[in-house]
């Protein structure tokens, strides 16, 4: 797979389809590789007449890290934040927003229909409201604008992400429990199929296995700003999907989301966790399709 130079650092990413169509380019969420983007989605926009791109961001899969930066103590970052401070960390989601514009410069691709999911929304969130010449549409997927008063995850969901990582070189137990953290973050209609999802993990790790990475991204995202002022200014038409039953990021989340964007559409789906099992993906791939339609 190929690699763009862009804002000082290389992303790899996989281009799909004619690049004369419109560009939907795919943000991914904490932690997780451009591969966590299913690729029937991805054929899926390719059939409906769109160029489609997918990236890792930086610190993951194989795009360039930050080792050497040192990772600050994240209850501290969160106090700071929540006091009015600004933490220091090794950089924030508005530095990952700027790796997305500058991997567009990097394609030649003047704009596009930005769709986000996790903390990806809230870098594609950043995107249109930073670079709003850049976006036609935006789509945020099971993601929040960092107003502090919504409802936390549940005990549940935090107690799987923070189960200790093992050994980066026992295969079997960071697949595992990969694997259980997506069980847990499931909806009950929108299920996980457990084979397709363990050879994900699998297929994961193999290629790259950046835990540190995945911690910078937490902090980045513990240390982010409240969105909601910038999204009032968003005047691309946005559509907002989020899972009724998402134990990560509140669904209330979602509904704070389309409320802050002018233009915004909310598709609450029923049965929905925090994932994107294969039964959800045409619901999804029809709500990017309707908001481009829209532009």
């Amino acid at each position: 797979m190929p690699k763009a130079k862009a804002n000082g650092l290389e992303l790899e990413y996989e281009s799909f389809g004619d690049p004369s169509n419109p560009t939907v380019l795919l943000v991914m969420g904490l932690g997780m590789q451009l591969t966590s983007w299913p690729d029937p989605l991805v054929e899926d926009l390719v059939g409906r007449g769109y160029h489609v791109v997918r990236y890792d961001n930086r610190d993951i899969g194989l795009s360039t890290g930050f080792d050497h930066m040192a990772i600050p103590n994240l209850r501290k970052v969160v106090l700071l934040n929540l006091l009015g401070f600004k933490p220091r960390v090794p950089y924030r989601l508005e530095d990952m927003a700027d790796d997305a514009v500058g991997l567009m410069d990097a394609l030649a691709i003047e704009k596009v229909h930005l769709v986000g999911v996790s903390m990806g929304g809230m870098i594609s969130q950043l995107v249109a409201g930073h670079y709003p010449e850049r976006v036609l549409s935006l789509t945020s997927i099971m993601s929040t604008t960092g107003n502090r008063r919504l409802p936390r995850a549940t005990q549940q969901a935090i107690d799987a992400l923070m189960t200790p990582r093992p050994d980066p070189s026992n295969g079997q137990a960071v697949v595992d429990r990969e694997v259980n953290i997506l069980n847990v973050f499931q909806g009950s209609v929108h299920t996980n199929d457990p084979a397709r999802l363990r050879a994900l993990a699998e297929r994961n790790y193999q290629r790259s296995y950046r835990p540190l990475g995945a911690t910078r991204h937490l902090v980045a995202a513990a240390a982010a700003k409240d969105r909601r002022k910038l999204l009032n200014t968003v005047k691309a038409p946005a559509m907002v999907i989020h899972g009724e039953e998402d134990p990560l990021i509140r669904v209330e989340c979602g509904v704070d989301t389309a409320k802050h964007l002018p233009n915004a559409e909310l598709r609450v789906i029923e049965g929905m966790g925090h994932g994107m099992p294969l039964t959800v993906l045409p619901i999804i791939a029809e709500g990017i399709d309707a908001v481009i339609n829209r532009t």
